[in-house]
C-alpha cells in the first residue's frame, strides 16, 4: 500500500535485505529445546514456571467519570536464545487505546496505527530481519494480544499501552475495573474463530484463532502487577472500597484518593474493581467536553441521570425469568453465588408476579413450561429445583437465550430475564445477534458472576436486551446486588428517550439508539458539536407509561473543569462499538469499512486495525529465535479441571 511505509520521524522503518535474514521459527513451547536450558518451559520442583514477561504496571487517574489508564508490560528474556514473547490480556471493552510506545533500555519506539494486515506485514518483516518489534492486536473489544519480537538474551524490553475510558455509575457509586486475566472461554463444535484455552505448553491444542495457555492450580509464574488509582472528584469521595483486591490508601485532600495494590496482593488472577461515592446525592446529569483545534467546535460526552420523579412510581407486576449458567467454569463459588441471589429473588418476589428459571450448560432445561405465579407452592419448588443444580459440561448459551426469549408474551406484566453467567464463551457475536432478533418485549438485566467475568458480552446482552448489567463477585454478598436489582425494575423506566439540543449544533451523536433510563442507572451519551454552545438548554424527553416526561439541562462547554483531553477518543471508540454492535446482526459488508476508517483517522485499535513499533536502529544477533507464549492463572475461583481441555 502507499501510505503503508512509516516517515522516520515515526521511529518505525523496516528496509528489506534479503542476505540478511533472521527467520524467527515459531515452535510448540512445550517441546522447545534452548541452549543450556532444557526445554523452554522448564519443569521445576517449586512449580514455578518462567514466562518472558516479568512485571505489568497500571496507572490510572481519573477526573470526573473519565479515566486515563498507563498499561507498561515488562518482557525479558531469561533464557540462551532469543525468543519471540506473545501474551493474551484483557482490557477494558469500552478502552479508548490510542498510544503504543516500546522502550529498549533508553530508545523510545513510538508505535504507529496501520491496517491489521498491513502491521501484521510489517511486524512479521522486522521479525525475519532481525530487528527487535512489538505488535498489538485486538481479538475482541475486551481481549488483546501482545508480540514482541527478537528479545536477546538477558534483554528486557517494555511496551506501553495507554487508553481513555468512561467510568460506570450505578446506585449512587462511580466503579472503576481494571481486567487482569482473560478467563478460559467454551466454543460451540465446529468453530474456529473463538477464544480458546489449553494448557500451559499446549499450544494449538483448542484449534481456535485466539488461544490462551493457562497455569495448573499448582502452577505460578513470577508475572505480578501493579496499580495505582488516583481519584480526583472535585468533590469529597466517600466509602471508596477494594472489591477483590487488598489496598493501601491514602486521602491527600478534599476530593482526591489515591489508591494502591497491596505489597501481598499483586496475582494477575482477578478483577481490580474500585467503586467510590461522592458526597451529596448525584442527581444531576454531568457534560464534559473537548474543543477540537482544527475546527469550529469539539467533542462532548454526558451522563445522564434519571429523573429523581421515578423513584416516587409503583411498579406493575412483574414476570422474571431466572436464567443460570451451570457450566463447568461456574463449578464451586460461582454458582453458589448464584444460587444466593436467586434465593433473594424468588423470596423478595410479590403475589402478583410470576417467575421460571432456567439453567443452560450443554443444553438448556426449564423449571416449568411457562411463567407461574410467585406463591407458597410454586417458590419453595423453584428453591428446591435451584438446590439440585450442579455446574459441569459446555456453556451452550445460545440454547439458554432461545429458551428465554422464545416466548409469547403476558400483556398485563412487564419481563424481566436475568441471566446470570461468567460470561466465558467464544461466540459472542452469535449471541448478540440471538438477542437482537427473538428480545421481543423481554428486558435483559445480566449478572456478570465472578473475579473476571466477560464484562464485553455482559454489557452488550444488557445493551441490545434494553436492561443493565450487574456485577456480583465472590466477594459481593448476593443479597445486596439482588436487592439493587429488585430496586431497579421496582421502578418505571424512562422510555422512549430523545434530546432536543436546542441551540447546541450536534452531530454523530453515539450510542444511536438512546437506551432506556433506570433509577440508579445513567447513561453516557457522546457527540460532536459546532460552535460555542454555552448556556444552551438541552431538553430529554421520555416516556413513562405513555406520559412525557421532560428534563431541561443547562450546558456550558467552556467550563474548564469539565474540559478533558480523552473526549475525542472515547467518542471515537463509542462510534466504533456501536458500529460493531450493528454489525453482529447486519448484513452490511460497508461496516466494516466504517470502523477501519474510524479507528485509523483517530489512531484507536479496532478489530480492523493495529498498533506496530519497530526499533531498526540495530538487528539483533542470532539466527535462530523460538516463539513462547505467556502462561495464564485461571481467574481466582475458577476450577482449571473443569474450564481448560485435558
Amino acid at each position: 500500500m502507499a501510505d503503508s511505509a512509516p516517515v522516520p520521524a515515526e521511529e518505525l522503518w523496516v528496509i528489506e535485505n534479503p542476505q540478511n535474514k533472521a527467520p524467527m521459527q515459531a515452535a510448540r513451547a512445550d517441546a522447545a529445546e534452548l541452549p543450556g536450558q532444557g526445554q523452554l518451559v522448564a519443569r521445576v520442583a517449586e512449580q514455578l514456571v518462567p514466562v518472558p514477561l516479568k512485571h505489568t504496571d497500571v496507572k490510572a487517574s481519573i477526573t470526573g467519570y473519565i479515566a486515563t489508564v498507563d498499561v507498561s508490560q515488562q518482557y525479558h528474556n531469561p533464557y540462551s536464545e532469543k525468543i519471540e514473547a506473545i501474551y493474551v490480556f484483557p482490557l477494558p471493552s469500552n478502552a479508548a487505546v490510542n498510544e503504543f510506545v516500546m522502550t529498549i533500555g533508553d530508545r523510545k519506539i513510538r508505535g504507529i496505527i496501520r491496517e491489521r494486515e498491513e502491521a501484521r506485514q510489517i511486524y512479521e518483516n522486522a521479525k525475519r530481519q532481525g530487528f527487535v518489534a512489538s505488535l498489538l492486536t485486538q481479538e475482541r473489544p475486551n481481549v488483546f494480544t501482545q508480540h514482541v519480537a527478537n528479545i536477546e538474551p538477558g534483554k528486557r524490553i517494555d511496551v506501553n499501552v495507554k487508553y481513555f475510558h468512561t467510568l460506570e455509575y450505578a446506585d449512587g457509586a462511580y466503579e472503576f475495573s481494571f481486567p487482569m486475566v482473560v478467563g478460559p472461554r467454551f466454543n460451540p463444535p465446529g468453530t474456529t474463530d473463538g477464544v480458546g484455552a489449553a494448557g500451559r505448553g499446549d499450544r494449538g491444542a483448542s484449534g481456535q484463532k485466539t488461544e490462551v495457555q493457562f497455569l495448573k492450580e499448582n502452577e505460578r509464574s513470577g508475572h505480578d502487577i501493579d496499580l495505582v488509582v488516583d481519584i480526583d472528584a472535585g468533590v469529597n469521595v466517600d466509602e471508596v472500597k477494594s472489591v477483590n483486591h487488598r489496598v493501601k490508601m491514602t486521602r491527600p485532600q478534599e476530593g482526591r484518593a489515591h489508591v494502591a495494590l497491596a505489597d501481598d496482593d499483586k496475582i494477575p488472577n482477578k478483577d481490580f474493581v474500585l467503586r467510590y461515592k461522592v458526597a451529596g446525592k448525584t442527581v444531576k446529569s454531568a457534560l464534559m467536553a473537548q474543543r477540537d483545534s482544527k475546527s469550529d467546535g469539539g467533542y462532548f460526552t454526558l451522563m445522564l441521570f434519571p429523573p429523581e420523579s421515578l423513584e416516587n412510581l409503583p411498579r406493575k407486576p412483574l414476570e422474571i425469568v431466572f436464567t443460570l449458567d451451570v457450566s463447568g467454569s461456574m463449578n464451586g463459588r460461582p454458582i453458589e453465588q448464584s444460587k444466593a441471589a436467586v434465593r433473594y429473588a424468588l423470596k423478595n418476589m410479590r403475589p402478583d408476579d410470576t417467575f421460571n428459571v432456567i439453567r443452560f450448560a450443554q443444553n438448556a432445561q426449564q423449571m416449568a413450561p411457562r411463567a407461574v405465579p410467585a406463591n407458597e407452592q410454586t417458590i419453595p419448588a423453584a428453591l428446591q429445583y435451584i438446590e439440585q443444580t450442579q455446574a459441569g459440561g459446555g456453556t451452550m448459551m445460545i440454547e439458554g437465550i432461545r429458551q428465554s426469549l422464545q416466548v409469547t408474551p403476558d400483556a398485563d406484566r412487564l419481563r424481566f430475564v436475568a441471566f446470570l453467567t461468567d460470561g466465558y464463551i467464544g461466540n459472542e457475536p452469535e449471541i448478540l445477534r440471538e438477542i437482537h432478533n427473538l428480545r421481543g418485549p423481554s428486558r435483559i438485566f445480566s449478572f456478570g458472576v465472578g473475579q473476571a467475568p466477560n464484562r464485553y458480552l455482559l454489557d452488550h446482552m444488557a445493551r441490545m436486551g434494553q436492561g443493565c448489567a450487574a456485577y456480583l463477585s465472590l466477594n459481593d454478598e448476593a443479597d445486596d446486588v439482588m436487592a439493587k436489582y429488585f430496586a431497579r425494575i421496582s421502578h418505571p423506566a424512562l422510555t422512549d428517550l430523545s434530546i432536543d439540543w436546542g441551540g447546541m449544533q450536534v452531530r454523530d451523536v453515539y450510542p444511536a439508539k438512546l437506551p432506556d433510563l433506570f433509577v440508579g442507572r445513567p447513561i453516557v451519551v457522546t457527540g460532536r458539536y459546532r460552535g460555542n454552545p454555552d448556556n444552551a438548554i438541552v431538553h430529554v424527553r421520555g416516556k413513562v407509561g405513555g406520559e412525557v416526561r421532560e428534563m431541561p439541562l443547562a450546558v456550558n462547554v467552556s467550563d474548564a473543569a469539565n474540559a478533558h483531553a480523552g473526549i475525542a477518543p472515547v467518542w471515537a471508540r463509542m462510534k466504533i462499538a456501536d458500529l460493531g454492535d450493528r454489525a453482529t446482526y447486519e448484513n452490511n459488508p460497508e461496516l466494516a469499512g466504517m470502523i477501519k476508517q474510524t479507528a485509523l483517522h483517530y489512531g484507536l485499535m479496532s478489530a480492523f486495525t493495529a498498533f506496530v513499533a519497530v526499533d531498526s536502529s540495530q538487528r539483533t544477533a542470532g539466527e535462530h529465535g523460538t516463539t513462547v507464549m505467556t502462561p495464564v492463572p485461571v481467574p481466582d475461583g475458577v476450577r482449571y479441571d473443569t474450564t481448560v481441555p485435558q
